[in-house]
């Protein structure tokens, strides 16, 4: 609902009928806020908050066991539908419908007066997102974002860290714009066969015998098939470092002020998943992109290990790329079991998104987060 709109006034009995999936109602004093879009991307679970639909969660926001970051009461803001009207009775329905309608006349007069904006289309993904106040932002969002972010300076940090539900538009161009999103299933479909064939090509090279570790000119050790598994678990265990060390230092590098290019190049390769951190077409690599990447890694450990090893190594690795791209995109939009591993992992991540952007850099795993002083600290009443 935009600012400038007039509230509707709901009853108590009207918010505690929308209490399922397909609708859901929570309140915040006497905001009204329909939450059913967000359902699905809730840290806590979708169940969570449908036990508390049609309820105050004025409390559960202020914690424990957690407390909402600022970031987190804006985003609940992008729900706001309403006012509740506690002194109506059932008597006073009627009164509170002509209210509405009044309001709805208000609105409709309001849209007439306002000149130079083109409607969206009806089908639009932007439709179906949240408002974002059009006239206060500090880019235009009728316009494509990638050429704009450049230019807001000093204050584009503090921008890119307050997160909305938004699709997000970088590119005029449909070709370049369409190049920018992926499905998440491209991920496995693209990688997955080329990391079943090299397991199978290590292992059959390995086992003929020939392999050997020269350690010095004259000093070498064979390397039986059997360490395969060692080998593929190293280079795993080597790409959640990699993992870490490009999410901290590339994807949260601070740019300069005043460098318009280094604005616009990290908001383009982790900025604008900063500010609209559900939007599905932009939480896995594009495959063209992530072959830099994957082949950087490639030549690196075949320059350094002899061939076989150096393979053996990368497979591991580019499984791990896999799995951590799937993970990313589960954290996003899945919902894990209370309690588990993949629960732990979602409230860590949705933390880093919305309130500790400066630590919490791990992804598949917190590991690296400990040796490198950057854990998200446990939070204290």
């Amino acid at each position: 609902m935009s600012p400038s709109t007039s509230p509707r006034f709901y009853t108590e009995r009207e918010v505690a009928r929308h209490c399922t999936k397909d609708s859901c109602w929570v309140l915040l004093g006497t905001r009204v806020y329909d939450v059913t879009a967000f359902l699905r991307m809730h840290p806590g679970g979708e169940a969570l908050i449908r036990s508390r639909a049609g309820k105050d969660l004025t409390r559960e926001m202020e914690g424990p066991p957690h407390r909402h970051s600022p970031n987190a009461r804006r985003w609940l803001e992008q729900y706001y539908i309403g006012e509740l009207d506690r002194e109506s009775g059932a008597e006073e329905v009627q009164t509170l419908r002509e209210r509405r309608k009044d309001s709805e006349q208000t609105e409709e007069k309001s849209a007439e007066k306002t000149n130079g904006v083109k409607e969206e289309d009806e089908n639009s993904p932007y439709k179906l997102c949240s408002s974002v106040d059009l006239d206060k932002d500090l880019v235009d969002w009728r316009k494509p974002l990638a050429w704009q972010v450049g230019h807001l300076g000093e204050k584009y940090d503090a921008w890119v860290h307050q997160p909305v539900d938004r699709p997000i538009r970088l590119f005029g161009n449909p070709f370049m714009e369409a190049a920018t999103k992926t499905s998440w299933y491209w991920v496995p479909v693209v990688w997955l066969p080329l990391v079943f064939y090299l397991c199978w090509h290590c292992y059959a090279t390995l086992a003929k015998g020939n392999t050997r570790l020269e350690l010095t000119s004259n000093f070498s050790i064979p390397v039986h098939k059997y360490m395969f598994p060692i080998l593929f678990v190293i280079g795993w265990v080597l790409w959640t470092l990699m993992e870490y060390c490009i999410h901290r230092f590339v994807f949260h590098m601070k740019p300069p002020a005043h460098n318009y290019y280094l604005i616009t190049l990290h908001f383009l390769l982790h900025g604008q998943h900063h500010k609209s951190p559900f939007d599905g077409s932009r939480l896995v690599f594009p495959p063209g992109l992530a072959s830099l990447m994957v082949g950087l890694f490639y030549m690196t450990l075949c320059k350094t290990l002899p061939e076989t090893l150096g393979v053996s190594v990368f497979v591991g690795g580019l499984c791990g790329y896999v799995v951590y791209d799937m993970i990313h995109y589960y954290l996003h939009y899945g919902s894990p079991k209370r309690g588990s591993y993949l629960y732990g992992l979602k409230a860590y991540h949705v933390k880093h998104h919305f309130e500790h952007q400066r630590s919490g850099f791990g992804i598949t795993t917190t590991f690296w987060d400990h040796p490198f002083d950057t854990v998200i600290p446990d939070e204290k009443f």
